[in-house]
């Protein structure tokens, strides 16, 4: 009905254009088509949809003309109201990181730090990371219930500096504080248990691709003439060089070495999917990259021990070429994102989107990165490792949950090539924060979403992203209850809504954090962006899916942790496990009729008592599952208050022996151990690069410990085992690849508190035969109003602060690239 409405009011609006820019000797002739145009308009819609079509128009008719129609509230979101006036997981800003880089580069600390440069080199001493270190969850837990009467926790950063020209390079974590930076600021190692003398050099990370790019350089060299021949490709150390470099690992078993795997691709859009069959397997350990080298080649499955061997085979035409194929010389835009096909029918008018009539019905302390909603409270954090985490989840000002946080995301490869074969990523390593991405206004979040900024720092500097975070509340689109009934009070629906916190990291994977109004919380993960793509012959079938002549997407698992903190009634929480089985029985009261015996379901509940059996998979068919509850707090019906941890969409179980130990974690849907300080996360960055003696191995977590009312630790994993199909070209969709759990009240409330809403319906059945039915709508009526005009869209990216908090000048594409795309493309420099 409303369409009709704004169609009819639309071709009103065009014909009074048509009007104003018309000579004056054609108005009245004008004005009078108009209004024979507009009568027989409005006669059509009467025809055809009788005489409630017009009832939008008749009941605003008077405001339309009288100039009365309210515009719609701003989307400014109200004030928020935080427990405590401090954000104790807060992100270090510009100005306490200038103050810290100042205050290590001091003479008296005795660093001898570089500042990152083009001139900056291995060798040298460097700050990798600088970020916020957290308090103790005692520390935390004592201030945020007694803020007025607790000390604030003593702020703290976390320092990683590569101390790379020490005769012995090393890598090493530093605490310095308090802050902000005065007097009795200090710094002291974070030693870690199992290297406690620090990282070893050769797992640390590749900062800056430079010295890499000039290895390339240097190795490919030689190879320039082989590639324009066989590839059609030119590596020049020119910007616009037609074949990239990109680099896979682990790039390390146990620190002892640094070796990667370099395979070479078309330098154009979605170079991803362009890989040419060509590989090296490199050497790059210690500090001189003038010691680096080649160990092997790969071409065709035949291995050269050396580029001179390679050079020989080529030459002397013994190199068994791969066969001439279309997808070799044809044109390289299928892996763009241009628009092909025909246009969808109706698809040239922009679809429906959210509006806030009223106002919007969420909170935002911006200063804080705190949020409410509909009883919801809680905190943002913001890290370099794995960025956006929720803090100090209250629902009623009651908390349920301390820390919900990513903790790792793992991918695997398969394929019978050197790369395929043996990827296995930690992006820990990398920095899901550091890699978030400025969000899409009406594309990634609905225009009415409210952006909040997040801000990582280095060495160079610092990096923001204005809108790194949206939040957003949407109608699902069905109701979250409903029944159907003719008894008074039994018939109606409660509204669906649900308040999103939404970041992207990388190249496009989703964390969704959705706020339910039943005191569910559902984390969500899904992901978009181009495959990992192989080089594709017959022998990679069995491993992958051809897309092109010369393309496959390879068989491959995503898994990511989260760490969920949960405190149900306390910090005293119990594992219960639930699950129901058969039994056939015989009752009295059977009749002979249907026979002596029946089939049916019993629920089993059950107490684990041990961390060592806490490491679990959901149960065959999810016959059961698996809750947090508190033995020593019930609700009115005498059960113990409790939230379950629901599977979602697709959970995933993998092990990967290419991994070994550093990510144990992803062996089990869920596991369960005792909250400690000691172990704040299921992985570190350096586990990526140390497989074989990771610094986190999930194992030693779990030594036996007692579960009965402890402060527990669920670990929860989400994924996909992803096959890939000619639609995961050019990108992969997030409806498919997506993944969640669910923390949902089990006996926690003494009933479904989204019956509460007001923003629901309650129907009664007539009286009289024929009557409509009554209905109580509880005062909450659709808002009228004229939203306001849409922004033009607009898109800058991150701001990039020098290393005194100053914002610096805005760099070059190919910059950004470099900074973003990391080591998926390596352009060579000679």
């Amino acid at each position: 009905m409303d369409t009709r409405y704004e169609l009819l009011k639309a071709e009103i609006h065009k014909k009074e254009q048509v009007l104003k820019s018309g000579a004056n000797k054609t108005r009245h002739v004008g004005l009078a088509l108009t209004f024979l145009f507009v009568t027989a308009l409005i006669s059509i819609f009467y025809l055809q949809y009788g005489p409630e079509a017009l009832s939008p128009f008749e009941s605003h008719k008077d405001t339309l003309y009288n100039g009365r129609v309210p515009q719609c509230p701003s989307g400014i979101p109200p004030p928020a109201s935080p427990p405590a006036p401090v954000n104790l997981w807060a992100s270090i800003d510009l100005e306490e990181a200038a103050q810290i880089r100042r205050w290590l580069e001091a003479p008296e600390r005795g660093l001898n730090l570089s500042a990152v440069n083009p001139a900056y080199a291995s060798s040298d001493n460097m700050i990798y990371n600088l970020e916020a270190y957290y308090p103790t969850k005692t520390e935390a837990l004592a201030y945020l219930e007694s803020p007025l009467s607790v000390s604030i926790p003593e702020r703290y950063a976390r320092v990683t500096i590569h101390h790379g020209a020490q005769p012995e390079p090393i890598v090493k974590d530093y605490l310095v504080g308090p802050l902000p930076v005065g007097p009795k600021t200090e710094m002291r190692e974070l030693r870690n248990p199992s290297y406690p003398d620090g990282i070893p050099y050769n797992a640390r990370g590749l900062f800056l691709n430079e010295e890499l790019a000039q290895f390339l350089g240097r190795v490919t060299r030689p190879l320039a003439d082989p590639m324009k021949d066989l590839f059609g490709g030119v590596v020049a150390g020119l910007p616009n060089d037609t074949l990239s470099a990109d680099v896979f690992g682990p790039f390390s078993f146990d620190g002892e070495f640094r070796r990667l795997w370099v395979t070479w691709r078309h330098n154009t859009a979605g170079s991803f999917l362009q890989p040419v069959g060509f590989y090296q397997y490199v050497d790059v350990c210690g500090t001189d990259p003038s010691q680096w080298k080649v160990l092997k080649i790969v071409y065709n499955h035949q291995i050269f021990l050396s580029t001179e061997a390679f050079l020989v085979a080529f030459h002397n035409g013994t190199l068994k070429r791969f066969p001439s194929r279309p997808g070799n010389s044809a044109d390289l835009s299928w892996s763009s994102r241009k628009r092909v096909g025909l246009q969808l029918d109706l698809d040239h008018l922009p679809g429906p989107r959210s509006v806030s009539f009223a106002g919007l019905r969420f909170k935002v302390d911006r200063k804080l990165q705190y949020i409410s909603w509909m009883g919801w409270g809680l905190y943002l954090g913001f890290d370099r490792d794995m960025g956006l985490s929720l803090w100090d989840i209250r629902m009623r000002n009651e908390r349920i949950v301390y820390q919900l946080a990513p903790q790792e995301a793992l991918a695997q490869y398969a394929g019978n090539d050197p790369i395929q074969s043996g990827t296995a990523w930690l992006d820990r390593f990398f920095g899901m924060g550091a890699l978030v991405q400025d969000l899409l206004p009406g594309y990634d979040c609905p225009h009415e979403a409210v952006y909040l900024p997040a801000t990582t720092h280095s060495d160079v500097g610092s990096f923001k992203r204005e809108r790194a975070i949206c939040i957003f509340e949407h109608d699902t689109g069905r109701p979250l209850t409903r029944h159907m009934g003719f008894v008074d009070g039994e018939f109606g629906a409660v509204k669906g809504y649900v308040l999103t916190i939404r970041s992207i990291s990388t190249v496009g994977k989703y964390f969704d954090y959705m706020l339910h109004l039943d005191g569910t919380i559902e984390v969500r993960v899904s992901a978009s962006g181009y495959l990992q793509g192989g080089f594709w012959d017959s022998k990679q079938d069995g491993y992958g899916t051809k897309i092109r002549d010369t393309a496959m997407g390879s068989l491959h698992d995503h898994v990511i942790n989260f760490k969920v903190d949960l405190d149900i009634a306390g910090v005293h929480n119990s594992l219960l496990h639930t699950s129901t089985s058969q039994e056939e029985i015989s009752q009295p009261w059977f009749d002979e009729d249907w026979g002596q015996t029946v089939i049916q379901q019993k629920i089993t509940r059950e107490y684990i008592t041990n961390e060592n059996g806490a490491l679990l998979k959901y149960p065959s068919n999810f016959q059961g599952g698996y809750a947090l509850v508190n033995q020593e707090k019930t609700n009115k019906w005498g059960i113990p208050r409790g939230y379950a941890i629901h599977p979602g969409y697709s959970p995933t179980v993998v092990g990967s022996k290419r991994l070994l130990n550093s990510a144990n974690w992803a062996r089990y849907n869920l596991a369960v151990s005792v909250q400690k300080d000691s172990e704040p996360s299921s992985s570190s960055m350096w586990n990526a690069n140390l497989p074989g003696a990771p610094v986190v191995d999930f194992h030693n977590f779990f030594d036996g410990e007692n579960i009965t009312q402890e402060d527990l630790v669920a670990w929860v994993n989400v994924g996909t085992h992803h096959l890939p199909g000619a639609e995961d070209s050019p990108n992969t969709k997030t409806n498919i690849a997506a993944s969640s759990f669910f923390l949902a009240p089990l006996n926690y409330f003494d009933y479904d508190i989204s019956i509460d809403s007001t923003n629901a319906i309650l129907l009664t059945a007539p009286e009289t035969p024929g009557d409509a039915f009554k209905y109580n709508d509880y005062g909450v009526k659709p808002a009228y109003c004229v939203p306001g005009a849409t922004p033009p869209f607009e898109y800058e990216g991150m701001k990039i602060y020098d290393r005194n908090g100053y914002l610096a000048p805005p760099i070059g594409v190919e910059d950004i690239r470099k900074m973003t795309q990391m080591y998926h493309r390596i352009l060579v420099e000679l």
